[in-house]
Parts: C-alpha cells; sequence; structure tokens
C-alpha cells in the first residue's frame, strides 16, 4: 500500500492536486506567523468572524505590496529529512 501512494506521488495529476493545497497551506501558515490567527483577541462569533476579514485584508495588503516591491517569491521550504534524501 506504501509503494503504491509513492507511486501515485510521481504523477503530474497528484503535483498539480497538491500545488493547489500548498498555496491554501501557505496562506494559512502566513496568517498564523504574521497575525497571530491562532487566537481570537475576542469573544463571540461575530467579532471573530470581524478578525478574520481584517486579518485576510491584511494579508493581500502585505502581498500586493511586496509584489509592487518587487520582492521575489520564495521557493518552498525543504526539510532537513528531504535535504538528506537528496530532495532539496
Amino acid at each position: 500500500m506504501l509503494q503504491g501512494r509513492r507511486e501515485e506521488q510521481a504523477t503530474e495529476a497528484f503535483r498539480r492536486q497538491y500545488a493547489a493545497r500548498a498555496g491554501v497551506e501557505s496562506t494559512h501558515e502566513q496568517a498564523i506567523r504574521r497575525s497571530g490567527l491562532r487566537q481570537c483577541r475576542d469573544i463571540g462569533e461575530a467579532k471573530t468572524h470581524l478578525q478574520h476579514l481584517a486579518t485576510a485584508v491584511a494579508i493581500n495588503l502585505i502581498r500586493v505590496g511586496e509584489w509592487l516591491g518587487g520582492t521575489p517569491i520564495a521557493p518552498t521550504r525543504c526539510s532537513r529529512f528531504a535535504a538528506l534524501q537528496g530532495a532539496g
């Protein structure tokens, strides 16, 4: 079963599907690191929703600023284990 999953991961269809997931994961990670999204500052669904909207706007403004400033997109981090295997 494990060998079958590894072979599946080598296909182009899997790479396209994973690329979309990696984009979402990077956005989520950016929201956590830059905006402290893990902890809400208020109690209540409406205030929490407002905080999430403000965080999303802030992330978009940061990205637009970096794009206008010509900041290159950082490459995806390679884990130490993958680097030892020669993947990175």
